[in-house]
């Protein structure tokens, strides 16, 4: 199809998954900060006013699990009380063993994917990119105005014809807010404060529909109004459904999990082709097995929009990129404690992330 609509989503971080997302992670930054070789995979489930910590850890860090989900939980902004049980064992020797060698290796299988567009200067997907941009947006506006609440979710349909992005179909908007406010009043407040400042009016006409909480009140959110896991946004986290996922979350895990750190990488090559104008579009695949340095096998798609044949970009990605796992941890500097600025408003398109970094490639190939 060239003339189609396109939708992605995003969840503030509010949202019960996300409140998941962010325990693991601020976990795994920690262990990092204290031990930066640490290898940990310690998620988290949340329900009402419990919430269990679970996984494997092998790290020398001194970690206080309760008070880290806790703190959490308050900085998001609940405040109910809540209770915090614990089960986190040791890893097993046998992944241990097979991923510490003299050169670090994969801590699992799996096949993960990178993406990037040149629809917007971030090189995500237009629609992901402004699902986040109302998502992050509707979190500032909450933490300035108590009618608002923490939870909430957002979604952007972009119309396309003959592939390129052109106008903006749909906006959904869904926030948690304070039983007393009516549905006219958060209406304007999300429309003036939230939609306006955030999307191109170049991008919006006279046909754009707008569903401000279609489903009437939210007055019951987060973990009293739905479970949450860690690890099931991961369409959120990555190009909002535009490019294909490998199936693995990226939170909680440390950089020895390629399913994190490959995915990462990915990213980042897919990024350098369009950046430097060898594709409009462009989709890594990489695979690894566990307890092995380098990946089994590296494919690449531009759709027909390479300047070159896949077959020769594909080249041009193994002379300038290198996908041993001990390589992408150095390259991309990835044992330090920098994983829950990720967890939230997606794992790509912010420039802070070394991933994100764009170089100039050489693509002199025989």
């Amino acid at each position: 199809m060239k003339n189609y609509i396109f939708t992605s989503e995003s969840v503030t971080e509010g949202h019960p998954d996300k409140i998941c997302d962010q325990i693991a992670d601020a976990i795994l930054d920690e262990a990092l900060r204290q031990d930066p070789y640490s290898n940990m995979a310690v998620e988290a489930t949340i329900k009402d006013d419990f919430v269990l910590i679970y996984g494997e850890a092998n790290t020398k860090a001194n970690i206080d699990y309760e008070k880290i989900a806790l703190d959490m939980i308050k900085k998001i902004g609940y405040e109910e009380d809540y209770q915090v049980k614990v089960v986190v064992n040791e890893q097993s020797p046998e992944i241990h063993n097979a991923v510490n060698k003299d050169e670090i290796c994969a801590g699992d299988q799996g096949i993960m994917f990178g993406y990037a567009c040149d629809e917007t200067p971030e090189y995500m997907p237009m629609s992901i990119y402004y699902a986040h941009q109302l998502a992050m947006q509707l979190a500032k506006v909450r933490r300035k105005n108590p009618m608002l609440k923490p939870d909430g979710k957002t979604q952007v349909s972009v119309e396309y014809e003959n592939d390129i992005p052109k106008r903006i179909d749909a906006i959904v908007v869904s926030s948690q807010h304070d039983v007393s406010l009516s549905q006219e009043e958060l209406k304007k407040i999300i429309m003036e404060e939230v939609i306006k400042p955030v999307i191109d009016p170049a991008l919006l006409d006279e046909n754009t529909k707008y569903f401000i909480n279609p489903s009437g009140s939210f007055v019951v959110g987060g973990s009293f109004g739905d479970s949450g896991t860690t690890g099931r946004k991961i369409v959120c986290d990555t190009y909002g459904g535009r490019g294909r996922i490998g199936g693995g979350c990226f939170s909680s895990k440390d950089p020895t999990k390629v399913d994190r750190s490959a995915a990462y990488y990915a990213r980042k090559v897919a990024k350098n082709i369009v950046a430097n104008k060898l594709a409009k579009r462009a989709e890594v695949e990489v695979s690894y097995a566990i307890g092995k340095k380098e990946p089994i096998s590296i494919c690449i798609d531009t759709f027909g929009s390479g300047v070159m044949e896949d077959e020769k970009l594909l080249e041009v990605i193994k002379k300038n990129f290198n996908f041993d796992v001990n390589n992408i941890i150095n390259d991309l500097d990835l044992r330090k404690p920098i994983y829950k600025k990720t967890s939230c408003y997606g794992h790509f398109g912010d420039p802070q992330f070394s991933w994100e970094k764009v170089q100039e490639l050489d693509t002199n190939i025989e």
